[in-house]
């Protein structure tokens, strides 16, 4: 996986070590002598590199974050920025606000110029000081704001739909021949993104979740059939509700995108609800957001400003769904419905994210300072990685039926079989 560079790099660098671009990283690094052999996927190994394309005293940067909420943007802006600024002496970074609209000077918002006084306490906090949006931005209009600007490089943090965003500018910028160097550090809490083992704010996120399902189940147990109903974020990927149901080791029935459910008959999920609530007298339940959605009447597919599929809420559905078959179950329960989604979102990023949301930054700096362009930082077998924008935007993470992870979930839950 070749990673484009925008030219000969003639600049010396200030950092004191330096990486070569012949390290590679392989995709798979278990190896079953039973299958036969193919070519494997390798990807550079992010770092420092000897030489630089951009000289420091003549560069400008930017910064741009996108898409929803998720813990540790504001230490990725931070880092970013004191990279750039006490590593290798860059003249100037700019962070853009209001998202890829902010790119557009239509708007009326200009850009933050960022100073160490700026970024000094803003990893305190959740959310971004830089603000957000969804939804994209016109290419051509962009493209001229960055050049008249004169930036030389655009971090952009967020989702799929903003990484497809970076390879649009990319593509323009190499199209006009102006050497932008584009950047992308991975942003989701659902920790669905290809070629990254974890996304920054995944551990934060199961920490904070694991925490409500522990009130929910404080809640349940404090009433007769008490049901705890959780939604969790979650649209394609099951990874946040797995995480915290095994952190928690509360939860009696865990519900995932990625394996489907029946609500009724003998072996459904209400059955199995039933028997739980009459043996036991209470039950958790955490849903991922994008679960169960085949349950929903089939209409016209709504989507966000992103052009993600919008899903519909499972969490409701599910507690009209309980107290109905309840009431004709002549069983009266108790029902807690809690969603937490955007408390959990817009938390400040816990010690494990910082770490890591600091290494993911530091690695961006040291690509786009190289010259290395159209890329996205990846974090596979414990190393930082360079992967191409179009190759990650062609592939979404979703958790395995049949991994450790869905078992460890099974066990923690006594759920067994899933509900048929």
């Amino acid at each position: 996986m070749n990673i484009t560079v925008l030219g000969e790099t003639k600049f010396a660098s200030p950092i004191g070590h330096s990486v070569s671009d012949d390290l590679r990283i392989p995709e798979n690094i278990i190896i079953d002598p039973a299958s036969p052999a193919k070519e494997e996927l390798t990807f550079e190994l992010a770092g420092p590199r000897a030489k630089l394309f951009f000289d420091p005293a003549n560069t400008r940067a930017g910064i741009v974050t996108c898409g929803g909420l998720c813990p540790g943007l504001n230490n990725v802006i931070r880092s970013l920025f004191l990279e750039l600024h006490h590593a290798y002496g860059v003249k100037e970074v700019l962070g853009f606000r209001g998202g890829y609209q902010g790119l557009d000077p239509a708007n009326g918002k200009e850009p933050i110029i960022l100073t160490p006084e700026f970024v000094h306490n803003i990893h305190k906090e959740g959310g971004t000081v830089l603000g957000t949006s969804r939804g994209p931005v016109n290419i051509q209009v962009a493209v001229d704001n960055l050049i008249l600007r004169g930036i030389n490089i655009i971090f952009t943090v967020g989702g799929d739909g903003t990484q497809r965003g970076g390879n649009e500018l990319f593509q323009e910028a190499r199209k006009r021949g102006h050497p932008l160097a584009v950047v992308g550090v991975p942003k989701t809490i659902d920790n669905d993104v290809a070629f990254v083992t974890r996304t920054f704010g995944y551990m934060t996120a199961v920490s904070e979740a694991s925490r409500v399902l522990s009130n929910a189940h404080n809640e349940a147990i404090s009433v007769q059939n008490g049901i705890g109903l959780v939604k969790l974020m979650g649209r394609n990927a099951g990874f946040v509700v797995a995480g915290a149901t095994v952190a928690c080791q509360d939860v009696n029935f865990a519900l995932l995108p990625e394996v489907p459910f029946k609500l009724d008959g003998p072996n459904g999920f209400l059955a199995a609800l039933k028997e739980r609530i009459v043996h036991r007298a209470h039950a958790v339940i955490v849903v991922a957001e994008g679960a169960g959605q085949d349950l929903f009447a089939a209409d016209e597919l709504k989507k966000d400003d992103s052009g993600n599929i919008k899903a519909k809420d499972i969490g409701l559905f599910l507690r009209e769904s309980i107290e109905k078959y309840f009431k004709g179950e002549n069983i009266p329960v108790v029902i807690r419905y809690i969603d937490p989604s955007y408390i959990v979102r817009s938390s400040a990023a816990n010690s494990e994210d910082a770490i890591l949301c600091d290494m993911f930054a530091r690695s961006a700096v040291h690509a786009a300072m190289a010259g290395k362009t159209g890329l996205v930082i990846g974090y596979m077998h414990d190393r930082f990685i360079h992967v191409p924008i179009e190759l990650l935007a062609s592939r979404k993470k979703s958790m395995d039926p049949h991994s450790f992870q869905w078992k460890a979930v099974q066990a923690a839950t006594g759920q067994g079989v899933q509900f048929k």
